[in-house]
């Protein structure tokens, strides 16, 4: 089946790239007139749009060089540009050093953009890195950076609000942007079918946290998503050393970790002559007194067997004077 798409709905993903540019802009303009609440409600909202044009360009097949450049253009002004300009607005007040760490911010993220698109040209990279970012993508390291923004304005005055953290902060994040740190994708998740009605809740509970307390569900995120690199750093090692889970499902990949994690606990089994010289160990007397009671019981033993297999067939068992060996009792398990 053939799927044609007229030219307006082809324009309508460069549309959104627009309204998403629009929107990192006006943040610019809310800081400069101290309306930093809009200002951070601007670039969040550059980010929904962001992660929309693309979805709806595959979808309409409406894909093309022009809306991929565009939308880098894009990213880097709402993501790099806007962000560094609200930060020095509204804490370094003309400072150097804070116009140094804005300018630190900006080029770093588009070096990470740059880098984004070099490597989508890259055909030799394994299965899995389709899974994940190489470094923190725009959007979200455009709103990490505005972190100590939101915390002021949701608790007040602080100490992530000094101005010296706040530059530092915007530097750590810059180099989050440029570093090879791996970051979990969205874009390749697979919800299960019987976790679609559990995920809708959630997708309603989250929707009342941001209308109720927008602030707070903001920092809350951003929070979650600093906290998930580590977890995102050792599930990209744990692949790249284990070829074999590449293409199987997230369930598969699951009972291959656990199934590793059991055999490198399990204990070796013991060797032969181990065992031997265990069961020697148990039957071993511990005193001389002990040492002459087994060997009366043994002498009875050989005695008792002896006359019953006088008196009875060969296949006859033990006799009321005959002790059964315990298998049990010694604590090893007859071969």
């Amino acid at each position: 089946m053939v799927r044609v798409t007229t030219p307006s709905i082809r324009l309508l993903p460069n549309a959104i790239t627009v309204l998403a540019l629009c929107a990192g802009l006006s943040s610019v303009q809310f800081a400069l007139t101290g309306n930093y609440a809009m200002a951070i409600a601007a670039i969040g909202i550059a980010a929904v749009l962001d992660s929309l044009d693309g979805r709806i360009a595959r979808l309409l097949d409406a894909t093309s060089k022009m809306g991929a450049e565009l939308d880098s253009l894009s990213d880097g002004i709402s993501f790099g540009v806007a962000p560094a300009l609200v930060l020095y607005v509204w804490q370094s007040h003309g400072d150097r050093i804070g116009w140094v760490a804005s300018l630190i911010f900006a080029v770093c993220m588009i070096l990470r953009l740059a880098r984004f698109n070099t490597l989508l040209d890259v055909t030799d990279k394994p299965p899995y890195s389709s899974e994940f970012f190489v470094g923190v993508p725009a959007p979200a390291g455009g709103l990490v950076a505005m972190l100590p923004l939101i915390a002021t304005l949701q608790w007040g005055e602080g100490w992530w609000s000094e101005q010296y953290v706040v530059i530092a902060w915007t530097i750590a994040v810059a180099a989050l942007l440029i570093s090879r740190i791996p970051t979990l994708s969205l874009k390749t998740v697979k919800v299960p079918a019987r976790a679609i009605a559990p995920l809708l809740v959630g997708v309603g509970l989250l929707a009342a946290a941001i209308i109720q307390f927008p602030l707070v569900a903001l920092a809350v995120a951003l929070v979650l998503y600093l906290l998930h690199i580590p977890y995102a750093v050792y599930r990209n090692r744990w692949l790249a050393a284990h070829p074999e889970a590449w293409t199987v499902p997230p369930r598969e990949r699951r009972a291959i970790r656990r199934a590793r994690s059991q055999r490198r606990l399990r204990l070796r089994p013991a060797s032969r002559r181990v065992a031997g010289a265990a069961m020697r160990a148990v039957r071993l007397p511990r005193n001389g007194s002990d040492f002459v009671r087994a060997r009366a019981l043994r002498d009875r033993d050989h005695s008792g067997s002896a006359s019953g297999s006088s008196g009875n067939s060969a296949g006859a068992t033990s006799g009321p004077n005959q002790r059964r060996r315990s298998w049990r009792r010694i604590g090893i398990r007859r071969r």
